[in-house]
């Protein structure tokens, strides 16, 4: 059975590329008929947020995303939180070592810095390779004696794994073919840390192995350890998953991987949901909390990277999953695009189903201290104004005019509009709407077409004066569809009213 995880660490908010490969997971895992897993990968304890675990869950929830085993779900491969399966790694880690696998280093972080700036100031770079491994304080120099009087006396030591010297380690990436790199351009990576907790590499190669997972699908940021998790599966003597990474999300200059400070520099989110920092309190936006339907979000999330293989963009979570392969992933990065993400919410608004559009208004109503009116009236004014909305915020921001009388009316449409006629023209057809039985849109166009050609009035100035008077600016849908909206009685009113008090302007 197929079986892909997502595992992120809770080291602070969820960003929204990760929020993509646990879409992609997703996708994969349920079109093949198999599970994902999710599995918080929190070893490094120095680095732990609190919160950011259930921040990770519920941003995960709210974006659709279900997994069939978790911290949450359980599941026959738990437990699920690397910190509560800390036991389980040490016995690979002293098997690496009896094996010849891996090694004891006793160098502290002062003498490792020391050499580092040594080697930097001759000209030439440092790490802990199979250059520099035989002159440093390890278990490959010392003597079984020296390493084992270390051992007893408690000093503190990592563990590293030993990588080959002089060989090409290969490995097929699902999306990418063949990768080859050299084992002289790696380090020894710590797999062991002095605080007895396995290292990222060692865990996740372990817990994927024990939890069965076939396929590692993860973003492109861990290609380069990608040789290093191949080595540890080959040196347990484990069969390996197929490995997929995926394209890195971009800035939308597409110079660079797309960050939080790219966010707030360009004003969108790149959070499923708000996050506050628990040590300074700093907030940063989410798509939740910014208006976008979940649907919508995971519809804009999927298409970074990926498409369908034909011109649909506008495609539901289940229309996607069917799609779904990893061989139309793209290598190169995906740039986000803002306004493409308004783009998808915009869409999946206009469709949206009507009774929840209401319910939606109807709360936003309650804010602006507007209550008890009526469903039906509602869904008038939503189907008026959303062809122009984003987000469900967007219809009361432009549309409060159907619930409030104008407070003020926008300076600069009062100096093009109103002249010192349209008071008057306005209220002759003020006097016309008064005697109309009919009052519809069609109608009332027909009236005020009729005043125009009997008085010669100047059109553009009695619909843009007539508009301003309804809404108190130039903007809004049909002018004869507000006043339909708005009824014979609020329509009049506010056209006699806008009167007296626009024409004290030109007094």
């Amino acid at each position: 059975m197929i079986r892909v995880r997502f595992a992120p660490s809770p080291t602070g908010p969820l960003h929204i590329g990760g929020v993509r490969t646990a879409l992609y997971n997703y996708f994969f895992a349920k079109k093949q008929g198999g599970k994902l897993i999710l599995r918080i990968e929190d070893t490094d304890q120095t680095r732990f947020v609190e919160g950011a675990e259930n921040y990770i869950q519920e941003s995960l929830e709210w974006s659709g995303i279900h997994f069939d085993e978790g911290p949450k779900q359980g599941g026959e491969f738990g437990p699920y939180r690397q910190s509560e399966r800390k036991n389980l790694y040490r016995q690979y880690a002293d098997q690496l070592i009896n094996d010849g696998y891996a090694y004891y280093a006793f160098d502290t972080a002062e003498e490792l810095q020391k050499m580092r700036e040594t080697e930097e100031a001759a000209g030439h770079k440092f790490q802990y390779d199979s250059k520099h491994r035989k002159n440093l304080k390890n278990s490959l120099r010392l003597s079984k004696d020296e390493v084992q009087d270390k051992l007893d006396a408690g000093k503190p030591y990592t563990i590293r794994l030993l990588f080959p010297e002089d060989e090409e380690i290969v490995f097929t990436d699902v999306i990418r073919g063949e990768v080859k790199v050299h084992s002289s351009n790696m380090d020894d990576k710590v797999i062991f840390k002095s605080d007895g907790m396995p290292t990222y590499h060692l865990a996740n190669i372990v817990d994927d192995h024990l939890m069965e997972i076939t396929h590692v699908i993860r973003g492109e940021e861990w290609l380069p350890s990608a040789p290093l998790h191949v080595l540890l599966y080959r040196y347990l003597g484990w069969d390996a998953p197929e490995f997929a990474h995926l394209p890195l999300l971009l800035k939308p200059d597409g110079k660079g991987k797309l960050s939080k400070r790219d966010g707030d520099r360009l004003g969108f989110p790149v959070f499923p949901m708000e996050w506050t920092d628990p040590k300074t309190g700093e907030i940063s936006s989410g798509y939740k909390e910014s208006g976008y339907f979940p649907e919508a979000f995971v519809n804009m999330l999927a298409f970074l990277g990926w498409n369908p293989g034909d011109e649909r963009e506008i495609m539901s979570m289940d229309q996607m999953t069917e799609a779904f392969s990893l061989d139309r992933c793209s290598k190169s990065g995906a740039r986000f695009d803002a306004d493409k993400a308004k783009w998808f919410n915009h869409e999946y608004l206009q469709q949206y189903p009507m009774d929840k559009l209401v319910t939606a208004f109807k709360e936003l109503l309650k804010k602006e201290t507007i209550e008890e009116v009526c469903d039906d009236y509602i869904e008038k004014v939503i189907k008026a104004i959303k062809d122009r909305a984003n987000f469900v915020q967007d219809l009361i921001n432009s549309g409060l005019y159907f619930f409030k009388h104008p407070e003020s009316y926008e300076e600069k449409a009062v100096k093009k509009h109103w002249r010192e006629n349209s008071a008057s023209h306005i209220g002759l057809i003020a006097d016309e709407f008064e005697k109309c039985e009919g009052w519809n849109s069609e109608n009332l166009e027909d009236i005020v077409k009729t005043q125009i050609e009997k008085h010669e009035m100047a059109g553009g100035k009695i619909f843009n004066g007539i508009r301003l008077l309804m809404v108190g600016a130039s903007s809004g849908p049909h002018l004869f569809d507000i006043l339909e909206i708005l009824g014979k009685e609020e329509s009049i009113i506010r056209l006699r009213n806008g009167i007296e008090r626009l024409r004290s302007l030109n007094q």
